[in-house]
């Protein structure tokens, strides 16, 4: 069964661990949410950006909450360029082992990590209803048609089923533009 799917554009931000917040924001500092986003319980935090310093440029990135395992950059090919980093490897979130590190400076401390920059594997958040509605398994892959001035479709794009996540697309930056995915578009999944 066909279903339009949300797509969206998900910008350059950074995901912090509880130490990396109170090294960057200061001791005893927590994410304070400033807008919810579309997934149940992420936001955007209030709190300062982040300046994220490569080996050749800089960047000052949003950070999401909430805090993670693990601190993850999560970079367009562009925003790679623009830092100087090099092999920068297209994972699914959380997946940063082996990938490169930088620096982030915050506006009570730095701290420099070395692994944890990616650019995010496309993908779709599919509540279990809905992917059992369309036939979808987690980790699938499937191919997403954009309808756009720049009408493409996007192959490779895993689908990640959870209780948790409410139904929607994600793409960097990089994709938006190539699509013309802007304001509100959707996706029908075509493969």
């Amino acid at each position: 069964m066909s279903k339009k799917i949300l797509v969206e554009t998900s910008a350059r931000h950074i995901h912090l661990t509880d130490e990396a917040v109170a090294a960057l924001y200061g001791e005893g500092a927590k994410l304070e949410p400033k807008k919810m986003l579309s997934q149940p319980d992420q936001f955007a935090a209030a709190n300062d950006k982040i300046k994220v310093v490569g080996p050749k440029g800089e960047l000052m990135l949003s950070v999401l909450g909430p805090t993670r395992k693990a601190n993850q950059v999560e970079l367009s090919y562009t925003d790679a360029r623009v830092l100087g980093l090099k092999n920068v490897p297209v994972r699914e979130s959380g997946d940063v082992a082996g990938t490169p590190g930088v620096k982030m400076v915050g506006p009570a401390g730095e701290i420099e990590i070395s692994e944890g920059c990616i650019i995010a594997k496309r993908h779709i958040h599919f509540d279990t209803a809905s992917a059992a509605e369309m036939g979808i398994k987690d980790k699938q892959i499937v191919k997403v048609k954009i309808v756009s001035d720049r009408t493409t479709i996007f192959d490779d794009v895993v689908a990640r089923v959870s209780d948790s996540y409410a139904l929607a697309m994600h793409i960097d930056t990089d994709e938006c533009n190539a699509a013309a995915a802007f304001g509100e578009v959707y996706g029908e999944i075509v493969d």
